[in-house]
């Protein structure tokens, strides 16, 4: 059943597919995706949505959560399990991405105000006040990216909202 483009272009269209309960929203002209969590949380009329955007093209993301595209993807595509990231590792993320911005600032590769509010949000992840928004499940490749890009997008995207910004925007 192939319908023409232009036939499809405003369309929006759902379906499911099963690995695990993994639901994609796609609007076929601007490749559009939402969460699964975003979707089942569409009927929440608080709910508010931002755009993200990644190398793959935009995503719908909820607009209370400091993760980013790749993380929104990464829960599409890796619906496996309940097991979620132990707390030692979230805060192990943490550390790690403070000590790089303390040594790029050193170094000269990074302006000190960033420096002040990548740690200061990297503070927050080491605390645990920002557990919830690292939602990934453990089983996911072998590499780590999606661990380490939800770590980047949650630190980031505090980090601009520190400075008054809009999460997501990329920019302080």
């Amino acid at each position: 059943m192939q319908r023409r483009k232009e036939e499809l272009d405003s369309f929006l269209c759902a379906t499911s597919a099963f690995a695990g309960d993994v639901l994609y929203i796609i609007k076929l002209e601007d490749k559009i995706l939402m969460s699964k969590e975003a979707f089942e949380r569409q009927d929440d009329a608080t709910l508010e949505m931002r755009a993200e955007t990644d190398s793959m093209g935009e995503i719908q993301v909820p607009s209370d959560v400091y993760y980013g595209a790749q993380t929104a993807r990464s829960l599409i595509h890796f619906n496996i399990g309940d097991d979620t990231m132990p707390r030692e590792m979230i805060r192990a993320l943490g550390v790690l991405k403070k000590a790089a911005a303390l040594v790029n600032e050193d170094l000269g590769k990074l302006p000190p105000d960033k420096a002040r509010l990548i740690e200061r949000a990297a503070d927050e992840v080491i605390a645990g006040r920002l557990d919830e928004h690292f939602p990934l499940r453990v089983w996911q490749t072998g590499s780590g990216t999606q661990t380490n890009m939800n770590a980047n997008e949650v630190i980031s995207n505090r980090a601009i909202q520190i400075a008054g910004g809009v999460m997501g925007s990329k920019t302080v």
